[in-house]
């Protein structure tokens, strides 16, 4: 997968030789499967048995993997015997199977919403360790979001007691676009203050670590596809609703970037031609019937007072007509947006994230329907508009899956030679 970032701080690049080759290979193997047995492995990697064997040895030599029984080919066997499966229809040792060790490695992600900054360690497979989120208005005050961030990934590395040398970087997801090459933010209108800002070199230096930086909803798509519901998808799009409307996008399992890394911008697809004027400067966007804020001020007109802190799932569970409406309305439009992009890039599914999910089937149905209407059939008839499995932990999780996509080559060639294994 390609990340919206560059790495600030990264190590020297060591050439991965054929040595390193077939590590690197291995690791991508269990990176991408929980468990593969050694024959698993030849097919998946085109090695050699024996290749496989000895580095398998250096892997288990090293604390990097671990080989243990088929809990579930036990268990099968002891079902067959329990159901009077004829004696030896079942013989031999259940196969071993591999695993990276959990504790090989570990990375932090960090989520700097509008409203929040949110810190994570996984362990190199994901698994979150340690989480923790502060509420804090961060639009206007960089510093005061950066120096949070610092202290809690500080608290977190002293929590969890991860040493150091374990940690393989930071990644960070931010709610504004990200240049590729750069890093830079593109956060005018967005998140004004920081404006100009670097926050991946500012946090490489101040806390040590490899940082790199990626746009939320590209976080998002590649922690869901990583983690949660486009795990067996690998042409999905999947959509931010939150204060900000954004998109992430894979095709053949590879993240769409765009030229400067801004592809996604679904909040500012004029969905209403003489809608609203965005904070873009555009009319009718998107962002401008679809986010939380542009529901709760329909409400607020509407009932004729303030609609800010609105529990939108408990009204649509009560049946509140306005709130329906309005959450329909919000569906259609993400619809109409999203027209357009299946019709571009044919995903075979759609995971519909960020805060508004919230409303569940209310929202996801007028999408679906919006879709049959505006793309052609051969598109939309095998194509899956889910929610989002991982909620409000897509973001998070996402950025500390960019650190985790270099785990292959990162633990490859850390490893001493075999010679040199204790």
């Amino acid at each position: 997968m390609h990340s919206t970032a560059g790495d600030t701080q990264a190590a020297p690049q060591t050439p991965i030789n054929l040595h390193n080759l077939g590590r690197v290979r291995i690791l991508q193997a269990l990176t991408s499967h929980a468990r593969l047995s050694r024959a698993d492995l030849v097919r998946h990697t085109g090695l050699a048995r024996t290749t496989v064997s000895s580095v398998i040895f250096d892997l288990i030599s090293a604390g990097l993997v671990r080989e243990s029984p088929d809990v579930r080919e036990n268990s099968d066997t002891a079902a067959a015997a329990a159901a009077g499966a004829a004696p030896g229809q079942r013989t031999g040792r259940p196969p071993l199977l591999l695993r990276l060790e959990p504790e090989a490695a570990y990375a932090v992600g960090l989520d700097v919403g509008h409203d929040h900054v949110r810190a994570i360690v996984t362990d190199v497979v994901g698994t979150p360790r340690w989480d923790r989120t502060e509420a804090l208005a961060v639009d206007d005050d960089p510093r005061r979001a950066l120096d949070t961030a610092v202290r809690l990934i500080a608290e977190a590395v002293k929590d969890t007691a991860v040493p150091p040398h374990k940690i393989l970087g930071l990644g960070l997801g931010i709610a504004c676009p990200v240049d590729k090459t750069t890093g830079g933010l593109h956060a005018e209108g967005i998140m004004p203050g920081w404006v100009g800002t670097r926050p991946a070199d500012d946090l490489a230096e101040r806390t040590g670590l490899p940082t790199q930086i990626i746009n939320d909803a590209n976080a998002g798509v590649l922690a869901e596809r990583r983690f949660g519901a486009a795990r067996e998808a690998t042409n999905v799009v999947y959509v931010r609703l939150a204060a900000g409307i954004g998109a992430g996008m894979m095709s053949e399992g590879r993240m769409l970037l765009g030229h400067h890394g801004l592809a996604g911008e679904l909040g500012h697809v004029m969905v209403e031609l003489n809608g609203a004027v965005c904070r873009c400067g555009s009319r009718g966007c998107l962002e401008t019937v679809a986010s939380p804020a542009a529901i709760a001020g329909l409400l607020a007109r509407s009932w004729g007072q303030p609609a800010d802190s609105i529990d939108l799932p408990e009204l649509l569970r009560r049946g509140d007509r306005g709130a329906l409406r309005v959450v329909e309305d919000a569906g259609e439009a993400v619809g109409r947006a999203l027209s357009a992009a299946v019709q571009l890039l044919n995903p075979q599914l759609v995971v519909i994230g960020g805060d508004l999910a919230e409303a569940g089937e209310a929202l996801l149905e007028p999408i679906r329907r919006t879709l049959r209407r505006g793309t052609m059939g051969s598109l939309n008839q095998r194509l899956r508009i889910v929610p989002s499995t991982l909620g409000d932990s897509a973001g998070v999780r996402g950025a500390a899956a960019l650190v985790l996509d270099s785990v292959p080559q990162r633990l490859a060639l850390d490893l001493p030679a075999r010679g040199d294994l204790r």
